[in-house]
């Protein structure tokens, strides 16, 4: 095994022997089955990444990923009086609906990309790591911002006609409703 590998197996490694649930589950599997903890988990991602490029549901699987762990830990951050946590959240939700929209856009193009679903969870896994430089931090600053603040007075005056245009629309139908009823 190269230096390198061998570095990145000592680092999980070490993070499997820290003290928390899921490192418990390794522990009584590496005690039962009598295989190292970390070729478990190594085993165990590369199933999942097998499962991610082959599988099917991984659409789903992609997509519980990345909606359904930062959906809870945003409902704890809400419930903190920290504001770094709501912020951290805030620009992981940005850069989600940012890279939805992109994607609803796009699906044709995405359809013939191998091992879309796959790299779709990896990016999403970044984006929301507890690294300072995660994904939606690096994207949201270098890219979703700048073209926020450049578009940000067309986009406020679009989304006034239109809330203008469906309040005016909604006062004609009640209208109608009304008057219909009267006859």
């Amino acid at each position: 095994m190269s230096a390198i590998m061998s570095g990145y197996f000592d680092k999980l490694d070490k993070k499997l022997h820290e003290k928390n649930k899921i490192n418990e589950y390794f522990e009584k599997a590496e005690k039962a089955i009598g295989v190292k903890r970390v070729y478990l988990a190594v085993g165990l991602l590369s199933l999942w990444a097998l499962y991610m490029i082959l599988g099917r549901g991984a659409e789903l699987i992609c997509n519980l990923i990345g909606f359904g762990y930062p959906a809870y830990v945003s409902l704890i951050a809400l419930e903190t009086s920290s504001k770094e946590d709501d912020t951290k959240w805030l620009t992981y939700w940005v850069t989600f609906a940012s890279l939805s929209l992109v994607e609803f856009f796009s699906d044709i193009i995405i359809s013939f990309i191998p091992f879309y679903w796959l790299m779709k969870c990896l990016f999403l896994i970044w984006c929301f790591a507890p690294l300072e430089n995660n994904g939606s931090n690096v994207l949201y600053h270098r890219v979703i911002r700048p073209i926020f603040l450049k578009n940000r007075k067309g986009i406020d005056e679009a989304l006034n006609k239109a809330a203008s245009t469906a309040g005016g629309l909604a006062k004609e139908a009640a209208g109608k409703i009304i008057a219909g009823k009267t006859e």
